[in-house]
C-alpha cells in the first residue's frame, strides 16, 4: 500500500513528465477541430500499448487523425484500404523469388510501421482480418521461416462504416475483443462545422512538427505503468465487469434477458490500463472512479454481447454500461 508521501511524490514526477501530452494535443488541435474525444482515446492507446477500433460514418476526420499523431511523434505511419479482394501478404508481406541471385527474399507489408490505419477493416475478408489481428495481438508477424518483430511503439487504428453494410465482412467477437477501446465518432457541432468549412476553403491545412520521438513515448508508458491503481478502484473495476456478467447480483435483474455474455478478464484489464493512461494524460499519479467512468464506456462497449430480446427492443450495449455505472457502489 503506497502512503500519502509517496503518492505526492508520484503525483509530481508524473505532472513533470506528462507535459508532452499538452505539446500533443496542441498539435493535433491545429489540424482537428474539435474531436476532443477522439484525441483522447487515441493518447490513450498510445500510452497502454492498445489498439483502437473507430466507429463513424465518412469524413469525420478518422485518417487526419491518426496522420496529424503520427507527424507529431516522429515516427511511420502506413495506411492500408481494406477491399475484398484484399490478401493476408498485402498486410504482412511475402516472399519475392529474385531471378538474379535465385532466391526468395523478404519483402515486408504495411504493417511495418508505428502507425497503422486499417481503413475500413470490415470491408475485407476473414483471413485478412485475423492476419492483423495477429499481429497486434503478437507485435510480430511470421513471413516464410523467419518471424519479424514490429516496431514500437505498435498501434493500430481500424475503421469501419456503421452504414452500407452489405457486401461487408463483420468482425467476430472474438477479434473484436482484441481492441482495447471502441470509439464511436459523432457528427461536429455547428460552430465546428462552421470552423471546419472557414479552415478548409481558405487555406491548406496546418503543417505539423514532431513534438516527441517514439523512444520518449516508450519511456512513457513505462511512467504511465507507475500510476497509483488503489485496491478501492481495483475493487470498482472488477464490479463493473462482474456486473456485466451476473447483472442480478448488483440489483440488476432485469438486463438478465438482455446481455448474451459480459466482459472477459480482458475487460478488466483493459479497463484498468485506460484509466490509468487517462489519469495520465489529466496529469495525476492516481486513478480516480472519475477516471474509469471517462473510459468504461469505449472498452466494455464491443465487450457486451445483446440477446435477441435487446436487439428486438432496440437497447443498445452503451445503455447497458450507463445502468450499471449508475448502479455499482462508487468507492
Amino acid at each position: 500500500m503506497a502512503d500519502s508521501f509517496d503518492i505526492r511524490e508520484l503525483n509530481v514526477r508524473i505532472e513533470q513528465q506528462s507535459a508532452f501530452v499538452s505539446n500533443l494535443t496542441l498539435g493535433m488541435d491545429k489540424v482537428i477541430v474539435g474531436q476532443k474525444h477522439l484525441i483522447d482515446s487515441l493518447l490513450i492507446g498510445l500510452l497502454s500499448d492498445g489498439h483502437i477500433l473507430l466507429e463513424g460514418v465518412p469524413g469525420l476526420a478518422k485518417t487526419l487523425a491518426i496522420k496529424t499523431l503520427s507527424q507529431l511523434i516522429e515516427a511511420k505511419y502506413s495506411r492500408i484500404q481494406f477491399t475484398p479482394d484484399l490478401l493476408p501478404a498485402d498486410v504482412v508481406g511475402t516472399l519475392v523469388y529474385s531471378q538474379k541471385d535465385e532466391n526468395f527474399h523478404v519483402k515486408k507489408g504495411p504493417v511495418f510501421a508505428n502507425f497503422v490505419l486499417a481503413d475500413e477493416i470490415n470491408r475485407a475478408p476473414a483471413k485478412v482480418q485475423s492476419a492483423l489481428l495477429e499481429a497486434m495481438q503478437e507485435h510480430q508477424v511470421t513471413i516464410g521461416d523467419n518471424t519479424f518483430e514490429l516496431p514500437a511503439p505498435f498501434l493500430v487504428m481500424a475503421t469501419q462504416n456503421p452504414i452500407e453494410q452489405e457486401g461487408t465482412y463483420q468482425l467476430p467477437e472474438a477479434q473484436v475483443d482484441r481492441f482495447m477501446l471502441k470509439v464511436v465518432i459523432d457528427y461536429p457541432t455547428l460552430q465546428e462545422e462552421k470552423l471546419i468549412i472557414r479552415e478548409n476553403l481558405h487555406s491548406s491545412l496546418p503543417q505539423v512538427s514532431p513534438v516527441i520521438t517514439s523512444g520518449e513515448i516508450m519511456d512513457a508508458r513505462d511512467i504511465v505503468r507507475q500510476v497509483y491503481i488503489d485496491e478501492k478502484i481495483e475493487q470498482y473495476i472488477a464490479d463493473i465487469v462482474f456486473a456485466t456478467r451476473y447483472p442480478e447480483r448488483y440489483g440488476l435483474p432485469d438486463l438478465r434477458d438482455l446481455i448474451s455474455f459480459g466482459g472477459s478478464p480482458r475487460a478488466s484489464i483493459n479497463l484498468a490500463k485506460a484509466a490509468r493512461a487517462y489519469a495520465f494524460i489529466k496529469r495525476r499519479g492516481f486513478v480516480v472512479p472519475e477516471d474509469v467512468k471517462a473510459v468504461v464506456h469505449d472498452v466494455l462497449r464491443h465487450r457486451i454481447g445483446l440477446t435477441y430480446e435487446a436487439e428486438a427492443t432496440n437497447v443498445k450495449s452503451e445503455e447497458i454500461i450507463s445502468r450499471i455505472i449508475n448502479k455499482v457502489e462508487v468507492p
